[in-house]
């Protein structure tokens, strides 16, 4: 171990972070963990397979979850040559290019994530607040525009400090706290001056991340007001289960983010097996979660879904 931090410490590699300590039972281990990531790309290819071959589902509420599944299919692909490859024994290190690309994809779809489940919380918002004009406002051409905008402000506002890491100096033992690369992960171990990317990676997560939770948030305020405000239960009743999948689908991922940096803040004294498990959640929870809430709690793809089935069976 020592001569693995040594050598690491002097070239341009980094060691990632298994599970600690668990190394005998990695075999073990890739089973679940190989379960998980093909029920996350075979469910969201499902999901992305009933929407495109189901007339009835191109609608802007079923786009909108195409892009979900797209960003959960994402996901899981960028960080699973690594966390596999660990448990695999098939890799131990990654050079600093490929730690920075994955960097870059693993933030940049959790921004997108969160500015997919911001643009549903506004589709639910339209569908229930003003009916009449929903199909007028979520247009065929307005809902491409929203999916061009979600892209780019995912993607091009953590171009700069992810780009700064490439030419940062790093001279601490180059040990990462994972099985992949986060942004925060590589800035600890820079012994350039990084005031720049703290402050900006601060900002950044203050205008996307918490403000998209403020903005869902207040969305919800809007709809119960207006939910409320029907006389009629069974409307009441039939207008909240529309949002039911949606809000899981948010708690699903904001739950694993806030847990993480907890850790990340207060659990320093903590197992670093803790800490790997934990970033382990935040990046496959929603991925594995979200398309077993949508197949479960929406009718429209839960039948599509079982007849799909009882035809493979047949």
């Amino acid at each position: 171990m020592i001569a693995l931090v040594s050598r690491s410490t002097n070239s341009s590699s980094f060691l990632l972070t298994g599970f600690s300590g668990l190394e005998q039972q990695y075999p073990w281990i890739s089973v679940p963990f190989s379960t998980i990531y093909a029920v996350v790309l075979l469910g969201n290819c499902l999901v992305l397979y009933v929407i495109w071959t189901e007339p009835s589902l191109h609608q802007p509420m079923f786009y909108f979850l195409a892009m979900l599944a797209v960003t959960d299919l994402c996901m899981g692909l960028s960080t699973v040559n690594t966390v596999l490859g660990i448990l695999l024994g098939l890799i131990q290190e990654i050079s600093l290019d490929s730690c920075i690309t994955q960097a870059y994809f693993i933030h940049g779809l959790s921004f997108m994530e969160s500015s997919v489940l911001l643009t549903m919380a506004f589709d639910r918002y339209i569908a229930i607040c003003n009916p009449l004009r929903y199909s007028s406002i979520l247009t065929n051409s307005r809902i491409i525009k929203i999916g061009l905008t979600i892209l780019g402000r995912s993607f091009f506002f953590i171009t700069p400090p992810i780009i700064c890491l490439k030419y940062f100096h790093y001279c601490r033992p180059h040990i990462l706290s994972h099985s992949f690369c986060l942004y925060q992960d590589l800035l600890r171990l820079a012994c350039s001056d990084i005031r720049f990317n703290s402050y900006y990676a601060l900002m950044l997560v203050i205008c996307t991340l918490l403000l998209d939770a403020v903005l869902i948030l207040f969305s919800y305020v809007l709809i119960l007001k207006s939910v409320l405000a029907i006389a009629s239960r069974e409307e009441q009743h039939k207008s909240f289960q529309t949002c039911i999948s949606h809000v899981c689908a948010v708690l699903v991922f904001y739950i694993p983010i806030i847990s993480l940096t907890m850790v990340h803040r207060f659990g320093k004294h903590l197992s670093p097996v803790v800490h790997v498990l934990m970033g382990n959640i935040y990046i496959l929870f929603p991925p594995l979660m979200n398309p077993i809430i949508y197949s479960v709690k929406i009718q429209q793809i839960r039948s599509r879904m079982l007849r799909l089935f009882s035809l493979k069976i047949c």
